[in-house]
């Protein structure tokens, strides 16, 4: 797969999806002068979206993109992070952060939409060209020794000399492609999330309200900046495939679970009856290598954290700089690229699927017993004694504060 290197590595390059680590990839790329074509198998880009947040490193990304002041313009507003109980009391609460890393509130919470969003739009009046098509998808790859065939699911075709996969945790091409059975290489963590948004009601506030129910079960709820407040339920359950029901049926087994869970949670359950969510298998990618020939995988398609890491976004901003950083470093291979990307992500890779001790059951837990001893933990945590020492922030935080390398090739 040796590239010469009288020519760059890259030239045109096809990116299937168009979340975060998608149009992050398609910026780096166009300012280097390369070509890209961009597929979404929505119809649309989707606005759609809960709360996430960009740490460290992930923020160096953002500022390097010249992105950095606009998304602090467009963030949610979100003031801090409150624990609370079963019966609704206070446990611990902890101020937004100040800083580029710490704190369950970072200083950057954002709709992933917007965010998706304002990555794409960044995209235009670059030296490379990147045309985004809608409801368009990867059906077949066939490579050889100077490029890519794509056959897309509508009949067109396209010649490239790289594709890379961005689809998501459970992406049916890196499946097909890397001759993957349906969930090899995604290590469950027994928790279904369910996100969605619901109209704001006058006891809704601009703190994060994290609720801990007992039975393996959590309510949370979040401000916004369009007028709404994000819902995110969480439960635990070993029972496998829920993420395949249709809706309606998710629906039903959301109010099942959490009935009789308080005000909060079937206010929620309630509304999946009425309002679209988003219900999900929470899991990690743990690929053993992230590129085949012609094909690399980027984003949480490649390395997945899942959301209790608090990273994914972060990684997914870091691993596309790097990616594009080596792909259309002077003189490199594209071979040599492949291999630098995997050999200077797979650390912070590693270091970030770590979760922390406990997890989910810590934010999970099926006693009141255990809520009690969590309480404890939290209250001390937030005391004024120990977060003027920031050791409670240190203690929750994820390990977001690591070295980027320098491109200079692409710097503005």
């Amino acid at each position: 797969m040796a590239t010469s290197t009288t020519r760059p590595a890259v030239s045109r390059v096809l990116v299937a999806g168009a979340s975060i680590a998608g149009p992050a990839l398609a910026h780096w790329l166009a300012r280097a002068g390369v070509d890209v074509v961009l597929l979404e198998r929505a119809e649309r880009l989707r606005d759609e979206g809960h709360n996430i947040d960009v740490r460290g490193a992930g923020r160096e990304v953002l500022r390097r993109m010249g992105l950095e002041q606009e998304v602090l313009a467009n963030t949610t507003g979100e003031a801090g992070t409150r624990f609370v109980d079963e019966r609704g009391r206070t446990m611990g609460a902890f101020p937004a952060s100040t800083s580029a890393t710490g704190g369950p509130t970072a200083e950057v919470e954002v709709l992933r939409g917007r965010l998706s969003r304002l990555l794409l739009d960044s995209c235009t009046g670059l030296p490379g060209t990147v045309e985004v098509r809608f409801g368009e998808q990867v059906a077949d790859v066939h490579e050889d020794a100077d490029g890519v065939d794509v056959q897309l699911a509508s009949g067109a075709r396209e010649r490239v000399d790289l594709v890379v996969l961005a689809e998501g945790l459970r992406s049916r091409t890196r499946d097909r492609v890397f001759g993957l059975e349906r969930g090899e290489h995604v290590r469950e963590l027994g928790m279904y999330f369910a996100y969605l948004a619901v109209p704001r009601e006058p006891g809704d506030d601009d703190w994060w309200t994290f609720q801990l129910l007992g039975r393996g079960r959590s309510a949370h709820l979040r401000p916004d900046d369009v007028g709404s407040t994000r819902g995110l339920l969480a439960f635990r359950a070993d029972v496998p495939g829920l993420d395949q029901l249709e809706p309606a049926a998710q629906s039903a087994v959301l109010r099942r679970v959490f009935t009789g869970a308080g005000p909060a949670a079937e206010r929620l359950a309630a509304a999946t009856a009425e309002h679209p969510f988003y219900f999900e298998a929470i899991g990690q990618a743990r690929m053993p290598r992230w590129s085949q020939g012609r094909v690399v995988l980027a984003g949480d398609t490649a390395h997945c954290a899942s959301p209790m890491s608090g990273m994914s976004t972060t990684l997914a901003l870091v691993g596309t700089h790097v990616l594009a950083g080596e792909l259309t470093r002077p003189g490199a291979s594209l071979e040599g690229a492949l291999q630098a990307y995997e050999r200077r992500v797979r650390p912070v890779v590693d270091a970030a699927q770590k979760l922390p001790p406990g997890t989910p059951a810590v934010g999970n837990p099926r006693s009141t017993a255990a809520i009690r001893v969590i309480g404890a933990v939290v209250g001390l945590a937030a005391s004024r004694p120990v977060q003027r020492l920031r050791l409670g922030e240190r203690l929750i935080s994820p390990p977001a504060d690591v070295e980027l390398p320098r491109y200079e090739h692409l710097a503005a």
